[in-house]
């Protein structure tokens, strides 16, 4: 049944059969609330404009929504399952431009296309900050969906920046490459696993025309042979399939003009350029490189407190993918660049390898965010770094 703003009671109202003072109370056979009150700060009915706020926690298979109408006053709660046309029709009630915030999560694209369709604005949330927002430690759907409704109507919904349609693919283009990577790794695995139980160890050679042919002619058992025969034509599939994916992520990174920009840098190439670009997005919404090395989760963790400093690993926050692309690159970047390779040889005399090639993955971040922001290309970037930060005082004659 739906309720209004004004029968809502802010948050910490006690109702007066539940006041703690109230003599008449049984506590033992007193019955919960049937909802939870929650303050709704909604604006004057004067300036409201129709639109509704919806919050909806969303599931693969169903979704709980929390709704509010800002002419109206009205709320009310549903759970509404992903049948056949069930999401169109209830969303299609709303009037167009109603606002619906939910959780970062996967497996909604379908649900972003249809809102899209029906011309409501649709915010996504940051999911830690708005599990923080709440103090309770009571969690359930329900009460989940109405604390996005909250958030919405009080302006406070951690909103985050969502890629577009056409960069989502190319994440996908990315992703696909990736995966049938690995595949090839362990098709590899296996090969060499083969060999070395034969005795021949040629690590890398092992992929050469030689090292191919040798393992080609080892005696093996049937089973194993057969083994050895599906590898190699998995290995040959995947490295024809690989190549054509090399070759569109070329031809991406060709036309976008920032990724261009970023393969100036020695070491990156068009894969780590075009990643950049579709996960950072637009880059103004950084104010400076620290944050852009924190989004990436490449920032010590840090428990401090009483004045003493304690630092741990690396967050690992933001994206995998993009994380581990950065760190291979800074090991080529550091062979092609002299200031990175001074900087992470020294490093390497007090620090372990690992380290080091985390604090020159954050560098190239850093730097690859700076060309980005300022439009500069590498040389003009470097040549900016190595120009002293303090103001050099020219005496005056006289």
């Amino acid at each position: 049944m739906p309720r209004t703003v004004d029968s809502l009671q802010p948050v910490g109202t006690v109702h007066p059969k539940t006041h703690p003072h109230n003599p008449r109370v049984d506590w033992i056979r007193e019955k919960a609330p049937e909802h939870v009150p929650s303050k709704l700060l909604v604006e004057d009915r004067n300036s409201r404009n129709g639109r509704s706020l919806i919050g909806c926690d969303f599931h693969p298979s169903w979704q709980q929504v929390s709704w509010l109408n800002q002419e109206t006053g009205e709320t009310g709660d549903v759970k509404l399952a992903h049948e056949a046309g069930a999401a169109d029709n209830f969303y299609r009630q709303f009037p167009t431009g109603s606002r619906i915030g939910l959780e970062a999560t996967g497996n909604c694209q379908w649900f972003l296309e249809l809102l899209a369709k029906l011309g409501h604005e649709v915010w996504i949330g940051d999911a830690a900050k708005i599990r923080a927002s709440d103090a309770r430690q009571q969690k359930h759907d329900k009460r989940d969906a109405r604390l996005l409704l909250q958030l919405l109507a009080e302006n406070r919904f951690p909103r985050i920046w969502v890629p577009s349609r056409e960069q989502k693919d190319l994440r996908q283009l990315l992703m696909h490459r990736y995966k049938l990577v690995r595949m090839r790794a362990q098709v590899k695995n296996g090969l060499q696993h083969l060999a070395m139980n034969q005795g021949v160890l040629r690590k890398r050679k092992l992929w050469s025309r030689t090292g191919q042919q040798t393992l080609r002619e080892l005696p093996l058992a049937p089973w194993a042979s057969r083994r050895r025969e599906d590898l190699f034509k998995m290995l040959s599939e995947l490295d024809a399939k690989i190549k054509v994916l090399d070759e569109a992520v070329a031809v991406a990174a060709a036309q976008d003009a920032r990724a261009r920009l970023l393969m100036t840098q020695p070491g990156v190439g068009p894969i780590t350029s075009m990643a950049f670009v579709l996960t950072l997005g637009d880059v103004s919404r950084f104010k400076r490189g620290k944050q852009v090395a924190s989004y990436l989760g490449l920032i010590p963790r840090e428990y401090s407190s009483g004045g003493h400093q304690r630092l741990g690993s690396i967050g690992k926050q933001g994206n995998r993918f993009l994380r581990m692309l950065l760190v291979e690159a800074a090991q080529s970047v550091v062979r092609h660049d002299e200031s990175f390779r001074k900087e992470y040889v020294h490093r390497c005399h007090g620090k372990a390898k690992g380290v080091a090639k985390v604090a020159a993955a954050r560098k190239l971040a850093i730097r690859l965010y700076g060309m980005l922001r300022s439009n500069t290309p590498h040389a003009g970037i470097v040549s900016s770094e190595s120009r002293s930060r303090v103001p050099l005082v020219v005496p005056q004659a006289g």
